[in-house]
């Protein structure tokens, strides 16, 4: 496949050997969530944002695997080191109590593994002051260990503050946090103590001017939080307060962007009373944005990171006066263990670097805010996004899911999220070209639709 020529071509989706390969697939899957009937072939071409499915229609994915493909299919950039690797057996180890090397000094490893890439994860959170690492198998992980060293680390504090339209994983504590959809948490049993509170659904209000909730309608324009912390009028003890873990962008609440005034009035009120701050980067992180973090966006500085997705593996990052010091307090019989992964995730990170990544998605996701703007569709409430975490809302959800149908037919893959927005995330390192190529599809399925 040249992927400076390669054009989306579909016959039909689901074609018949999609649909074969879907209900041998479900034979024997438990319920869960399925998108598409789309079936990936891996023999056939596949490159950067294109790929072939069983049918051999070629298709643009626009979904990056929910952000966790940042290169998208077989990219050089990557996949050019990786064929130095020779397979061994097993590629997974039991990484708390056995550790890999590549046969070279350590730090001079040509083909990273778990200590490399936990090394370049600390290099890339030094700006907070972060120098330990976890590393666990999925994002759910990342946060289930987060939490537990803030409550760790708190000494006995019994809240947790989440905020509405939060997404943090499907594991019991991680669902504990969850506000976005009520059947992720309804009938399973919760953490207690967590509270919520409302998330910042203008990304351009002051602390006056906001009508989400958080700051109260009053002179004193005061959060929410600020109440509840006041030590005249709150009914929560700052020192009781475990944590506060907020996505810096909402992912699966409908890639809502907070205003700078919300994100300050948080970063004073951790600063103030000391609280542990939650950075949820699984979505958002690794130069998603244009930044290497969401949280770079903004005021806040997070005293835990949590990262997955395009990372390859789960991680916790944080400062070692923050993680436990008895051992046995964190583990994982593949923390750390996964070979395969954690070369993909070092290089990844290397590769970011190196093409200049977070530059492309600033430049990149600005030419797809303005192409969709700048066609003035009348469904279009809104769109937005911070590099190539990009989001379109609609009048109504039936219009979005109808936009969603008819971009997959013109083979566009893109994502829902929230109520009625769809989500674009391009590979990092998309083009002009396929940005073009990707908002044009989108554009005509929505005048399609309309």
């Amino acid at each position: 496949m040249d992927r400076d020529t390669a054009v989306p071509q579909v016959d039909s989706l689901p074609g018949e050997r999609a649909r074969e390969w879907v209900e041998y697939h479900r034979e024997n899957a438990a319920p869960s969530t399925y998108v598409y009937d789309f079936v990936w072939d891996i023999t056939e071409d596949a490159e950067g944002p294109f790929c072939t499915d069983a049918d051999g229609n070629v298709l643009l994915d626009f979904t990056s695997h929910v952000a966790a493909a940042p290169l998208g299919y077989n990219n050089p950039k990557i996949m050019d080191r990786m064929r130095e690797f020779d397979l061994v057996d097993p590629l997974k180890i039991a990484g708390q109590d056995f550790y890999a090397s590549g046969g070279d000094d350590p730090g001079e490893e040509e083909l990273p593994g778990p200590a490399g890439l936990m090394q370049r994860l600390v290099d890339i959170t030094d700006h907070y002051d972060m120098d330990t690492v976890f590393l666990s198998n999925s994002g759910a992980e990342a946060v289930e260990n987060a939490i537990k060293i803030a409550y760790d680390e708190s000494d006995g504090a019994k809240y947790g503050v989440t905020f509405e339209g939060a997404f943090h994983g499907r594991t019991l504590g991680a669902l504990s946090l969850n506000r976005s959809k009520s059947v992720y948490r309804r009938k399973f049993p919760e953490v207690s103590g967590i509270v919520d509170l409302p998330f910042c659904d203008d990304r351009t209000c002051s602390a006056d001017s906001c009508s989400c909730g958080f700051f109260p309608d009053d002179e004193s324009a005061a959060s929410r939080l600020r109440r509840k912390l006041d030590p005249d009028r709150g009914h929560v003890d700052p020192e009781d307060v475990a944590y506060v873990i907020v996505e810096p962008i909402q992912g699966e609440g409908g890639y809502r962007i907070p205003s700078d005034a919300f994100m300050d009035e948080l970063a004073a009120l951790v600063d103030e009373h000391d609280i542990t701050l939650v950075a949820d980067e699984i979505q958002s992180g690794v130069g998603r944005t244009g930044k290497m973090w969401g949280a770079d966006h903004f005021a806040i500085e997070p005293d835990v990171i949590t990262s997955a997705k395009a990372l390859r593996v789960g991680a916790t990052i944080s400062r070692t006066d923050v993680f436990p010091e008895r051992k046995s307090r964190l583990s994982s019989t593949w923390g750390a263990g996964d070979i395969i992964a954690s070369l993909q995730g070092a290089l990844t990170l290397d590769a970011i670097h190196e093409y200049d990544l977070m530059d492309n998605a600033v430049a990149r996701g600005r030419q797809f805010t303005e192409t969709l703007s700048d066609a003035a569709l009348d469904a279009v409430v809104d769109v937005r996004g911070k590099g190539l975490m990009l989001g379109v809302e609609f009048d109504t959800k039936e219009r979005r899911n109808a936009v969603q149908e008819a971009c997959l037919q013109s083979g566009l893959l893109t994502l829902a999220c929230g109520y009625k927005v769809l989500r674009v995330l391009p590979p990092l390192d998309v083009t002009e070209r396929e940005i073009e190529l990707g908002a044009t599809l989108l554009a005509e399925a929505i005048e399609d639709c309309s």
